[in-house]
């Protein structure tokens, strides 16, 4: 039998920065268990009015661009500082376990010992775009344990940009230089969700000089779009996440990003719209386990599924049919 879970003891360790009640408090939230998720929901509610106060930071790029080496670093920067950072490292699930490929733990190696930051790597289980389906309840629990900076990582450029947009107030992209066609392999929609775009590897050098070339570029291609914000300008630096160069810097422009956003009240505005779709994707998750969660329906379902297969009933006879199943 399950040992039954004390909610309120769970709450007043989470509040306390107890980082063993916080994994818990995580995993509770992760669980697909109805009771657990009925647990986890009734948590959040409680410790709510304790969150909304850390720096959001969500940030992205092409796999081998450097995220988790600059995550380090920055994180590390932060932490000397006197901050306390989550960071939520999403992972490209193995479609045989389920389970995390990339292991982003094992490569910030100084974050990983560090008492004042917490790694929680998640499995994206086949989520849209890479981000973990209980991302945000994972942020708002790293939050209630008084963690000020919460980073998010996503496992690369694809479908995520708008996912880990909607979770967090800064979205960062990262990009390599020297490439020669920098523009070619990124996205206009990218373009127009970054807050910043930082040129990584930008070592000494010769690597210098193809990152303020690539640099140049991104901000050609920044100024003929209309910025979300007529309060901020999206700029475009270079740093070294591996030598640690011109990171204070970049934090420095998020920080100044907030200040600005929170005088004028965007970031606010912007956290309750977020609020609204993560509203939407609860209905939509709810939706998804009343299909999958009953025995019959699974079998009538599949019973579609099959109908559909041998070319015997439309698709969107199959979907009404499954609609019907769940009362839609």
């Amino acid at each position: 039998m399950t040992p039954s879970i004390d909610i309120e003891s769970l709450r007043e360790r989470l509040l306390r920065g107890d980082r063993a009640a916080l994994a818990r408090a995580i995993t509770l939230a992760e669980s697909k268990r109805p009771d657990h998720r009925a647990l986890a929901a009734a948590l959040i509610d409680s410790v709510l009015p304790e969150t909304g106060k850390a720096i959001r930071v969500g940030i992205t790029g092409v796999p081998g661009v450097g995220k988790s080496t600059t995550i380090d670093a920055l994180g590390s920067n932060l932490t000397e500082a006197g901050h306390k950072v989550a960071v939520l490292a999403v992972d490209p699930s193995s479609s045989r376990t389920g389970g995390s490929i990339l292991g982003d733990k094992t490569r910030m190696a100084r974050l990983a010992h560090d008492p004042k930051a917490f790694i929680r790597p998640s499995p994206s289980s086949g989520t849209l775009g890479g981000v973990a389906a209980k991302t945000r309840e994972t942020m708002l629990l790293c939050e209630a344990a008084g963690f000020d900076v919460i980073l998010v990582e996503t496992v690369g450029v694809g479908q995520s940009e708008t996912a880990v947009a909607d979770l967090t107030d800064f979205f960062l992209v990262l990009m390599l230089p020297g490439a020669g066609d920098e523009l070619q392999g990124i996205k206009k929609g990218i373009l127009e969700l970054a807050d910043m775009i930082a040129v990584n590897k930008a070592d000494a050098g010769e690597a210098e000089q193809r990152a303020n070339a690539a640099a140049s570029e991104y901000r050609a291609a920044l100024h003929i779009l209309t910025p979300a914000s007529a309060t901020w300008t999206p700029p475009v630096v270079t740093i070294s996440g591996f030598h640690n160069l011109r990171l204070d810097a970049l934090w420095a422009k998020i920080v100044d990003h907030r200040e600005k956003l929170t005088a004028t009240g965007e970031i606010q505005a912007k956290r309750r719209t977020q609020d609204v779709k993560w509203m939407w994707a609860l209905v939509h998750e709810r939706l998804h386990q009343r299909l999958v969660g009953s025995p019959e329906v699974r079998r009538s379902t599949a019973e579609a599924e099959a109908g559909v297969a041998r070319g015997e009933t439309s698709p969107a006879a199959g979907a009404a049919a499954i609609a019907e199943l769940i009362g839609l």
